[in-house]
């Protein structure tokens, strides 16, 4: 998407990663669950948690405190698994990604987004859609698509796979 595709204003799904405030376009975004018994998939990546049965489809989980080098998520009352839609070399794979908490859909006008930061060359932001300004703090905006890479989802794709068969889940 990237920020010079952001001319409109757009509704976000805001939500917290450790003491971070993150958000994703709502069009990414199909529901917010409550933190449910995710089962462990052996042989995985570290921010891969594991999988749930969402309405029979078996669903991968990722916790993106892991994925960003960020502690663990700790299950509280407030955690959450956002169901979202990723969208790799055309491919659609849904997704959970683990939250502290999820607050509220805002919307967010182009003027009050900036590019992502540039610090120097070893940082990578290219997941980074922007940073949003709302009530004097930022947010950042995720593009969920540039988040993992083709190889990762790959991967939880393989496990999803695995998992479904085991289970008898399978499409």
């Amino acid at each position: 998407m990237g920020m010079e595709t952001i001319s409109e204003t757009r509704q976000y799904l805001s939500f917290k990663l450790d003491e971070e405030d993150f958000a994703l376009d709502i069009s990414k975004v199909r529901e917010v669950l409550d933190f449910t018994k995710i089962t462990k998939v052996p042989q995985t990546p570290v921010f891969m948690k594991g999988v749930i049965n969402l309405r029979g489809a078996v669903v991968p989980v990722v916790d993106l405190n892991r994925k960003f080098g960020i502690k663990e998520t700790q299950k509280t009352v407030n955690t959450r698994i956002i169901i979202g839609e990723v969208d790799i070399d055309g491919e659609h794979t849904i997704l959970g990604v683990l939250a502290d908490s999820v607050h509220e859909v805002m919307e967010l006008d182009p003027e009050h987004i900036d590019p992502a930061p540039r610090i120097g060359t070893r940082m990578n932001t290219e997941f980074l859609d922007g940073m949003g300004k709302r009530d004097q703090e930022f947010v950042m905006i995720l593009n969920i698509d540039k988040v993992f890479s083709a190889e990762e989802l790959a991967m939880v794709s393989r496990h999803e796979d695995a998992a479904s068969c085991e289970s008898g889940l399978g499409a």
